[in-house]
């Protein structure tokens, strides 16, 4: 069993009228370790989420992050490790008696009830009084988009309408944290994409905290203030959507974050790195000197140019229309590129590439593996 601690730093956001977003530490997990049988899902783990924040858990499958979920919901206990809430320690507390609800991808939906009794059941069950009860289910039937339904068989309901029942029956609780695990993966591409932002909507009028679990990097992007990116049962990298894309702090959250062309260089010194054989000018700093590092380059961030004013030259090898942008895969010799322009060059054709200091992001080749 390892008996380090993971340390994560995160991007502290400070309360401010852009996010609505507090400084305050709703949700802890303290060196939260989990076994089962012979396999560690997480390791020494700790993470803290804040009031009204949207947290989304982001990683392959097996990395830990349904776990995660699980245990803060009560669903699974750690086999070390704490968490708190409100600074009380609720790690033995069973689901029922936690001031959260849950979501899961399966929406678990009783078949011989209509929508009205389903979003009611968890009143019903708390024997809160009938007009109260009317009134609540009929604010959240309206706040998802589903008033006039409430005696529609939820076997008659699409996909989408199902979660919404599902968000809804989980929201009428009133929580003081929302789960998600991977709510959306059942709907098509459109359906999830509108739902991604229904969902930040909900969130932000409701202003509670919502923690979402997904393997899909554009749903992470869209919804969330704070991203964990998750690897192997520990997290690798905290930080807003923004922070995240522009400044991976590993090979493993460059490539997991959008696409990267990823390559082997040395940092000569402050604000000087050297790939592809030549020295190229970039804003890190700290790194030391002639030290081996990663060098990250978006597709987006390449710009196309003549093959005499490029920083690197090289030949087309393929070109991908996608809509928006061509998708170019182009060989400069010490390795091939992916490039994204709204212009075209013709496969076979010799090409130059630039980059401004600012896109060429420096890595330290470390730090991939959980810390042992």
């Amino acid at each position: 069993m390892p008996n380090s601690v993971v340390e994560v730093t995160r991007d502290v956001q400070k309360k401010s009228l852009a996010t609505g977003i507090d400084d305050y530490h709703l949700i802890e997990l303290v060196d939260i370790t989990k076994v089962f049988d012979s396999t560690t899902a997480l390791i020494r783990m700790n993470l803290y989420i804040r009031r009204r924040e949207f947290v989304t858990l982001l990683g392959p499958s097996g990395c830990g992050k349904s776990t995660t979920l699980r245990i803060i919901g009560g669903f699974e206990q750690p086999t070390d490790g704490k968490v708190l809430f409100e600074g009380t320690d609720i790690t033995r507390l069973p689901p029922y008696k936690r001031r959260v609800n849950t979501v899961f991808q399966r929406y678990a939906l009783f078949p011989h009830l209509n929508v009205f009794d389903n979003v009611a059941f968890g009143l019903t069950i708390a024997k809160v009084p009938k007009p109260e009860l009317t009134r609540r289910v009929g604010a959240m039937l309206e706040l998802v988009g589903l008033k006039g339904m409430e005696k529609r068989s939820v076997d008659a309901l699409s996909g989408g309408q199902q979660q919404r029942v599902a968000i809804a029956r989980a929201l009428v609780n009133e929580p003081e944290v929302l789960l998600l695990d991977e709510p959306l993966g059942a709907l098509d591409l459109r359906l999830r994409k509108d739902m991604q932002l229904e969902l930040k909507k909900m969130q932000q009028q409701l202003g509670i905290t919502f923690l979402y679990v997904t393997h899909d990097q554009e749903e992470a992007l869209t919804m969330s203030d704070t991203i964990v990116v998750m690897r192997d049962g520990c997290i690798q990298q905290i930080g807003t959507p923004k922070r995240i894309y522009d400044e991976p702090k590993n090979a493993f959250v460059a490539a997991f974050i959008g696409e990267s062309n990823i390559l082997d260089a040395t940092m000569v010194r402050d604000e000087r790195v050297i790939f592809c054989d030549r020295e190229f000018i970039c804003v890190d700093r700290g790194f030391g000197e002639n030290k081996k590092v990663d060098v990250v380059l978006r597709p987006e961030d390449l710009t196309l140019v003549s093959s005499d004013q490029g920083m690197l030259s090289g030949v087309v090898r393929s070109v991908l229309f996608k809509g928006v942008h061509y998708e170019m895969m182009i060989d400069v010799g010490c390795a091939v590129l992916k490039v994204h322009s709204t212009s075209m060059a013709p496969e076979g054709e010799a090409v130059g590439l630039s980059v401004v200091p600012f896109n060429i992001h420096i890595m330290n080749k470390d730090g991939e593996e959980c810390p042992q």
